[in-house]
């Protein structure tokens, strides 16, 4: 968990006027780093004394380290089996799971690749200079799962299976292909999108009825030491300003 903490997003002073500085901190995928970081700087100016602490990870790690009560206070997964069984299970706080978001995927590659993936789509998985493909882990990273379905239905799985490198998380199968581990990856649109990301690569988005509908969700969990302020954080998520955001880095939003 130290690990994962000292991941978190810098928040501001604990309290430079003497009031006590009141904290959410949320477990989320990682397809949300760019996206919920400038969601989390927006309702912190509207939201004084309150500061949002986030750790992004692998929704299937994240599952297993709440079941174990790890010191959240609001998961966001990037399905909604995961909210949903810790709902079951008796540790989310009740009435509190919600859906948030559809996530999508994109074929991506660095900028200075000989490969085209906008003109060969999901072909470029098999262009002749591909030794590694990376995506997210299937056995906890929605993401994964999806990446694997969709290859499967584009017809190109069987071929490309021996490729395949698998990253903690999909943040982690990006920087495969950004530091030169693997020549493409099957990643977040979110990411392929992203300020810090979109002018060092180029992608190919890939087809939503190629994969299950990702649909993500989350929960606040039982233990939340500031469930008022965890509430304020999920409802400024879901409003008006929380889904244009959203949808400025790629994502569908629920009912779409």
């Amino acid at each position: 968990m130290a690990a994962l903490l000292a991941g978190c997003r810098a928040g501001g002073p604990a309290s430079r006027t003497g009031a006590a500085t009141r904290e959410v901190s949320v477990a989320a995928a990682a397809d949300l780093k760019y996206a919920l970081d400038e969601i989390s700087r927006e309702f912190e100016k509207r939201n004084k004394g309150i500061r949002v602490n986030a750790a992004y990870g692998s929704s299937g790690n994240f599952y297993a380290q709440l079941q174990n009560q790890a010191p959240f206070d609001l998961f966001l997964s990037a399905d909604m089996e995961y909210p949903r069984k810790l709902s079951e299970q008796g540790l989310g706080l009740s009435g509190t799971e919600f859906a948030y978001a559809v996530g999508r995927l994109a074929v991506w590659a660095p900028a200075g690749s000989p490969i085209d993936v906008r003109k060969l789509g999901v072909d470029a998985l098999k262009h002749p200079s591909v030794a590694h493909i990376a995506i997210a882990n299937p056995l906890h990273a929605p993401y994964g799962r999806a990446a694997e379905a969709a290859m499967r239905s584009l017809g190109v799985y069987n071929s490309v299976r021996p490729k395949l490198v698998f990253g903690e998380n999909v943040a982690q199968a990006l920087q495969f292909v950004q530091s030169g581990n693997a020549e493409i990856g099957i990643v977040a649109l979110s990411l392929a999108i992203s300020p810090a990301v979109r002018e060092r690569g180029q992608y190919w988005e890939v087809p939503l009825e190629s994969y299950p509908r990702m649909e993500q969700g989350g929960v606040i969990l039982k233990w939340a030491r500031d469930p008022e302020a965890a509430r304020s954080f999920r409802a400024f998520l879901v409003n008006s300003e929380g889904r244009s955001i959203l949808k400025k880095y790629g994502f569908t939003l629920p009912g779409e």
